[in-house]
């Protein structure tokens, strides 16, 4: 849906003002879009996965507190609609009628805590759940990625959801004193829906790619202290960057002096993301070329994770690069983003997103007893691919011409975003093309998963060669994951068992 409004968006925004959409709609249609991908999209999407799957790598039984996430589930579901009905009836920042901005701000509180629940509930499981012998040493990739990001969750959004009381409080009252009243809400909160925010919620992607070379090259991973490390790096920096909006940028045209006040939070905040996902992806290409000798099976959950490690790795650097002031891509004077910032957002977005696609497939056999085709699949990880690069690149062209972006708070801003700069002409259409792209590959993929299971379909239990300890159980995975809960021995208990004998 996040898709298809970009889509629309910019067929609006190469055509004359109000030709396509009403002029009036504009500022709550980029809202939508904005919420949409973040908190309607990525965000239950990597913790949706990670609950479902999560428990089943640990050798547990059920997930810690499940009344605690499905509460944290329908707390979500409500939130979010109470949001998109609210822009629906003109609420939101900057909205006009003062009824629906209450209501936005409450939706948008209740969504936040429902995903803090259920990060709550999914940490709680990593930390205390696990199988005998299933050290934090020997948990999956994935399941470490997830722990990291479900703790950057915890920590990023009690922080959006004071902003809100405020911004509440202030609105009800109508003092407008420190908030600067409705056209204030965007600026207070529109660092939840941009890098470096979105990359807490792209962490799980990271460790789904890392795991996946294991499996796709049949080799134990190597140095995982040091990949662990890589991962956490990224969630404690994330996790700083976007609490502290206004701190990781630097002029490099500065005096020494100033230079060094501006590199050290810069380095700190903008550049330790980047050298995680570098030490995750070199650590991943050892475990290719290490693996290279026993012949790699390269599947569509495989394709699907590189692509959406790529483009988080690309989202964080173009994050990086959007902090060196000397190249305007912010406007210091008045915090004015270009588009730029939707073309970072957009690659660790729809790159997290692309991982997460690809996890449903790789534990389809658990959750549903079904083996998608690699034919059928593939060919959306590409298209997918594609589609995500054509939609983020362009506008990080686009933002080097001044075309402005980032969340709208008035209508005055959205005007702004609306009207193409020069000689942005094509990059606007190319990010059309793109968010086209991308919308019919997510609807493609999400009818292959509504599409009937055949009654004849029978599932080998480990079909990918999953080393992990999940894949001992049968496909689909009975209610309770195990009838008997294993002691585990090693970091890739099915490694060892089918090329080692009973050594471990």
């Amino acid at each position: 849906a996040a898709s298809v409004l970009a889509l629309l968006l910019d067929i609006e925004r190469l055509g004359d003002p109000g030709s396509f959409i009403d002029t009036g709609a504009q500022l709550q249609l980029i809202q939508m879009y904005r919420v949409g991908l973040v908190v309607g999209g990525i965000a239950p999407l990597a913790l949706g996965l990670a609950v479902a799957v999560v428990p089943m790598q640990l050798g547990a039984r059920q997930i810690a507190f499940p009344r605690l996430a499905l509460a944290g589930f329908y707390a979500w579901l409500g939130g979010t609609s109470l949001v998109m009905v609210s822009l629906g009836l003109n609420g939101g920042a900057g909205g006009g009628d003062a009824d629906m901005v209450d209501l936005f701000l409450t939706g948008l509180g209740l969504a936040i805590l429902g995903l803090s629940a259920t990060a709550g509930s999914l940490a709680t499981t990593i930390l205390t759940t696990r199988a005998p012998g299933m050290t934090m040493r020997r948990v999956s990739a994935f399941a470490w990625s997830s722990l990291v990001g479900a703790i950057a969750t915890l920590l990023v959004m009690p922080v959006l959801f004071g902003v809100l009381i405020y911004l509440y409080v202030d609105h009800r009252l109508g003092s407008q004193a420190n908030f600067m009243g409705v056209e204030g809400i965007g600026a207070w909160i529109g660092w939840a829906f941009t890098v470096p925010t979105v990359i807490i919620f792209a962490i799980p992607a990271v460790g789904f790619a890392a795991e996946q070379f294991a499996v796709a090259f049949k080799s134990r991973q190597p140095m995982r202290g040091v990949l662990f490390a890589g991962i956490a790096l990224i969630g404690v920096t994330a996790y700083a960057g976007s609490t502290q909006q206004f701190v990781h940028d630097v002029a490099f045209d500065a005096s020494g002096e100033t230079f060094i006040r501006g590199a050290v939070p810069f380095l700190l905040f903008a550049g330790l993301p980047l050298l995680g996902v570098t030490v995750v992806l070199l650590l991943s290409l050892l475990t290719a070329k290490d693996g290279a000798r026993n012949g790699p099976s390269i599947r569509a959950p495989f394709v699907f994770g590189l692509l959406g490690l790529l483009l988080v790795g690309a989202g964080i650097a173009a994050n990086l690069v959007q902090g060196i002031t000397d190249l305007e891509l912010v406007d210091p004077a008045t915090n004015t983003a270009t588009s730029f910032e939707e073309g970072a957002t957009l690659l660790v977005v729809y790159g997290a997103a692309l991982a997460m696609l690809g996890g449903l497939v790789y534990w389809a056999p658990k959750l549903w007893g079904r083996l998608l085709s690699d034919k059928q699949v593939l060919p959306l990880a590409l298209l997918g691919g594609l589609g995500a690069v054509l939609a983020a690149a362009p506008l990080l062209v686009a933002g080097f011409l001044d075309q402005i972006g980032g969340y709208p708070a008035s209508q005055a801003e959205v005007d702004q975003i609306m009207t193409v700069a020069d000689d942005a002409d094509i990059w606007i259409t190319l990010s059309l093309i793109g968010q086209g792209v991308m919308a019919l590959t997510l609807l493609a993929f999400g009818g292959l998963l509504l599409k009937p299971k055949n009654d004849d379909e029978e599932v080998d239990d480990n079909p990918y060669g999953g080393q992990t300890i999940e894949w001992s159980t049968p496909s689909p995975a009975p209610a309770h994951n195990f009838e008997h809960v294993a002691t585990v021995a090693s970091a890739e208990p099915l490694f060892a068992t089918d090329t080692e004998g009973s050594s471990e």
